[in-house]
């Protein structure tokens, strides 16, 4: 039995039992720990929408594979997906697969974090409703085809199973909260199963909003925690996870991939974009979720951090670390793997939980690229080059506009 209805006094322990992973370094988790391993960067010119007028013209983008499982869809609905849906159902169909559930029990919760959702259908809907020809061909499909809850439904009906559908869309946290949430129903006693985590696909109207607001990085390439940063890249991805308590994995006969210890979050209250300069609402979060983890910042071997190459957030988080590590910050090694694939939006905090994953299961730290000088507010050990390490606790941060902050730990289970 999957589903219980009672919260519980005692905590439950969550493992990750199936994961499910896109991004521009590859199409599975095989791919990305080989990219990890590489230092491989992923960014190249966008060629699905016109770039013509923007500053910058490159992203991280994302191969969308060719046998893109459709099962219970039409071919004319499969047609229909925006490249969102795509990314989520890959993603999906692949952490299913990877945990083992030949049939998934109804009513399993589905918690998914979004920034953009369907955004490119919305473009369509106002190109399409812009033409002197008033057109009105198709506009109810993609009004319908636009909401979130409704690339979460197709996913379902695509893989045969249904349960509650959760939708968090919280800015660049998104992914990571809804990872959280999951790891909370979980924990407490509300699901035995849940499947959760984020995706957001590059697109138009975004991308020209970070271009125009000049946070991109002219050159293309991301350098976070360098000295002389000039911005962020965007990519695009998604990653999928199979949760469970430790009696369904065991019920199961399942293998556990990681534990989920800890989950913090945070706001800001401090500015529209900007983080607080001394990070002190990202403190909180990672404090939080050592206390839920019963750990304390020594305790962390790697951090997978935020780290979008902006000239405020970088040293924003810096210094949030080196106040929340204190006399232990320099034993920690931290790395910024947007500078490999880019910022992916509400689907980061599940991608960067992902690579933390691998990187437990791997022994294997990933590095922030593209560095020439090491920004002076780092005083942790700044991993510039991928290197081979035996790890037992990562935690990965997420830090959102408006200040949302979301802080995961994970244990290695293997």
């Amino acid at each position: 039995m999957f589903m219980s209805t009672r919260p519980t006094d005692h905590p439950h322990r969550v493992f990750i039992t199936g994961m499910g992973v896109i991004s521009p370094m590859g199409n599975d988790a095989d791919s990305h720990i080989s990219a990890i391993r590489a230092g491989s960067t992923h960014f190249r010119e966008i060629d699905f929408f016109d770039v013509s007028r923007q500053r910058v013209k490159t992203a991280g983008i994302a191969d969308l594979p060719l046998d893109s499982p459709h099962f219970a869809l039409t071919p004319h609905e499969a047609d229909r997906m925006d490249r969102g849906t795509r990314l989520l159902l890959h993603a999906t169909a692949q952490a299913i697969s990877s945990a083992g559930l030949d049939a998934i029990p109804s009513g399993v919760p589905f918690v998914l974090g979004t920034s953009a959702g369907a955004m490119p259908l919305g473009e369509e809907y106002f190109k399409a409703a812009s033409l002197a020809s008033g057109s009105r061909r198709g506009q109810f499909s993609r009004v319908e085809h636009y909401q979130p809850q409704r690339q979460a439904s197709t996913v379902q009906r695509a893989l045969g199973f249904q349960g509650s559908t959760q939708i968090i869309s919280n800015a660049c946290a998104s992914g990571a909260n809804a990872i959280g949430h999951a790891f909370h129903k979980i924990r407490n006693g509300r699901s035995q199963l849940a499947i959760a985590g984020g995706y957001d696909a590059l697109c138009q109207l975004v991308f020209a909003g970070f271009d125009t607001l000049q946070a991109l990085a002219e050159s293309g390439i991301p350098r976070p925690f360098d000295a002389h940063r000039d911005g962020l890249a965007l990519g695009e991805g998604a990653a999928i996870f199979v949760m469970e308590s430790e009696q369904s994995m065991r019920a199961r006969g399942a293998k556990p991939i990681v534990e989920i210890l800890g989950y913090g979050m945070s706001t800001d209250l401090h500015h529209l974009t900007q983080p607080h300069p001394e990070g002190t609402a990202a403190v909180r979060s990672m404090t939080a979720a050592c206390k839920q983890a019963e750990l304390q910042p020594r305790d962390i071997q790697y951090i997978n951090s935020h780290g979008t190459g902006t000239p405020l957030n970088d040293v924003a988080e810096a210094n949030a670390i080196t106040e929340w590590a204190g006399a232990d910050v320099g034993k920690i090694s931290v790395s910024s793997t947007k500078s490999a694939i880019g910022h992916l939006l509400g689907g980061a905090g599940a991608i960067e939980s992902a690579i933390c994953m691998l990187a437990l299961n791997h022994g294997h730290l990933p590095a922030s690229l593209n560095i020439r000088e090491v920004d002076p507010a780092c005083r942790f050990d700044l991993v510039r080059l991928p290197r081979e390490a035996k790890l037992d606790i990562a935690l990965t941060n997420s830090f959102g506009f408006g200040g949302s902050n979301a802080s995961l730990i994970f244990r290695n289970a293997n």
